[in-house]
């Protein structure tokens, strides 16, 4: 699949009001996210390494205790195993990149 349409690729609601899009290479994991206003990630932590680049609303994040609150263009780090967890202020639009790969995303894109 070297090209493909985001629209094209099936969504699936991981979290309540998170609905995500996912590609996978041998390596990495992109998931595109459309989060509703008000939905709430709970806290968690992850062998992934995560990078997180809001691209449309308001979104609160918090990683190991420090929250701040992230918007379009603002990018977050989240190392392997550290704990986090978000609330969307307001309807937002994400980007995710995992590494490695997340393997219990594969079944869903």
């Amino acid at each position: 699949m070297p090209f493909t349409e985001l629209s094209h690729l099936p969504s699936k609601e991981i979290v309540p009001g998170f609905e995500g899009r996912f590609i996978h290479t041998d390596h990495v994991t992109l998931a595109y996210w459309d989060i509703k206003s008000g939905s709430i990630l709970p806290e968690h932590s992850h062998v992934n390494e995560q990078i997180s680049h809001i691209l449309e609303g308001r979104f609160e994040l918090t990683i190991e205790g420090e929250t701040q609150i992230v918007e379009a263009g603002k990018v977050a780090v989240i190392p392997a195993h550290a704990n986090h967890s978000a609330k969307a202020l307001t309807d937002c639009k994400a980007l995710d990149v995992f590494y490695p790969a997340r393997d219990d995303y594969r079944s869903v894109g």
